[in-house]
């Protein structure tokens, strides 16, 4: 409903249409509100500067094996482990942006050097979002580096992939990793995707 309401906004030149608009964003953001349980300010903050042709949010992930395991961080947000990863930024190219992210979250340089899965998350068990997400999910080799955390990680650490600690479920999913480690260990299998 909230991208609907966006994308109207951007294209619609009648007056009347742009308040209808207006007032589903806020019928969104009211629904939002009372399942969450939140004020309605704090659900309207999700879409602040959201403008223009509503699409999906993309977000990488790096999967780096080595003999201690998977690399992982501990996101002090929820104080959960993942892959590292985030959004991507704009003029970033997917690699790019998954090879920045590991050195940011975790010290560790690597290398993409396979897109193993697209994935819309909406698809997969991972908790509700109020974006539609797709996650671009990428087996990577270490290239040096030493661990470091950073403003977003508390801890770096490896981890064999069949005993993963707790996961922050909105990053990534134990079957995901263990899906990488396959593409790991068979360079030629085609990449998922939903």
């Amino acid at each position: 409903m909230r991208a609907l309401a966006q994308s109207g906004l951007a294209f619609t030149r009648d007056p009347f249409d742009r308040e209808r608009y207006r007032e589903l964003e806020r019928l969104a953001a009211a629904l939002l509100a009372g399942e969450l349980d939140i004020p309605l300010e704090r659900a309207e903050a999700f879409w602040s500067g959201e403008a223009g042709y509503a699409t999906p949010k993309v977000d990488v992930r790096g999967a780096v094996f080595t003999a201690d395991g998977v690399l992982l961080v501990r996101e002090r947000a929820d104080g959960k482990w993942t892959l590292p990863g985030g959004w991507v930024d704009v003029n970033d190219s997917p690699a790019e942006a998954v090879e920045r992210e590991i050195r940011e979250e975790s010290g560790y340089h690597a290398r993409a050097v396979k897109l193993a899965a697209l994935v819309d998350r909406r698809k997969h068990p991972h908790p509700p979002s109020v974006h539609h997400i797709y996650k671009l999910m990428f087996v990577c080799e270490l290239t040096g580096g030493n661990a470091a955390v950073s403003t977003e990680t508390d801890a770096v650490g490896f981890f064999p992939v069949g005993a993963l600690p707790e996961l922050s479920t909105g990053r990534v999913l134990g079957p995901q990793i263990a899906r990488l480690y396959e593409h790991h260990l068979h360079p030629g299998l085609p990449a998922d995707f939903d």
